[in-house]
């Protein structure tokens, strides 16, 4: 966050490029329904609600902000007006419908360890809450993509190892009773070759 008209940040020193573009089409906030601007960082485009401050970043472009530290930069640059809080929105849980197709989105814990639950839709973007995004990012400058790989790779062979087990297990059972059924059969046999031998004396 930096102060509002402030040319470059007073943390990183990066040059702060914002500016609205005129578009024809304004897709409508998913949070309060204020038709959205198109907002240029540095070279990325996203969509803000002038009201709500929420940003919509579409899956391509969000894809080249987690990669690119200098449109990290860029958005971590991002200055907007202060506005009245309302309330924390995470108190009031709603799903949110894509500004582009309409359908409700899916809530998700943004890398799953980040504690920044934004709503996705997967074929069109991401929903930003205020301030949400600059969370991701700091997320991602703090080496929190690399953590949640590791914990995923982690939890993967985990499975893996779990699955193993349960194989084994299985195969373990399934030849006991192979056992057991053998032996009883033999028994069976022993049996009823006695039987027959007393049955001719």
């Amino acid at each position: 966050m930096i102060f509002q008209g402030a040319k470059f940040c007073s943390h990183c020193g990066a040059r702060v490029e914002r500016a609205e573009i005129e578009e024809a089409k304004s897709e409508p906030c998913p949070r309060c329904g204020v038709g959205m601007t198109a907002t240029v960082l540095g070279s990325t485009t996203v969509r803000e609600c002038p009201k709500c401050a929420g940003l919509w970043v579409d899956t391509a472009t969000l894809e080249r902000i987690c990669a690119e530290r200098e449109r990290q930069a860029a958005v971590l640059g991002l200055a907007s007006p202060a506005i009245g809080s309302g309330g924390a929105l995470e108190d009031r849980i709603q799903y949110l419908p894509c500004p582009v197709c309409r359908k409700l989105m899916n809530r998700v814990n943004f890398a799953h360890y980040s504690n920044v639950v934004v709503d996705v839709c997967k074929e069109h973007g991401t929903w930003f809450d205020r301030d949400e995004l600059r969370r991701v990012i700091e997320f991602i400058r703090g080496g929190g993509l690399d953590e949640a790989r590791t914990r995923e790779l982690s939890d993967l062979k985990e499975r893996e190892r779990r699955l193993s087990a349960a194989q084994t297990a299985a195969a373990w059972s399934s030849n006991c009773a192979d056992e057991e059924s053998s032996l009883n059969r033999h028994q069976g046999i022993s049996l009823l070759a006695g039987g027959l031998i007393d049955l001719f004396r």
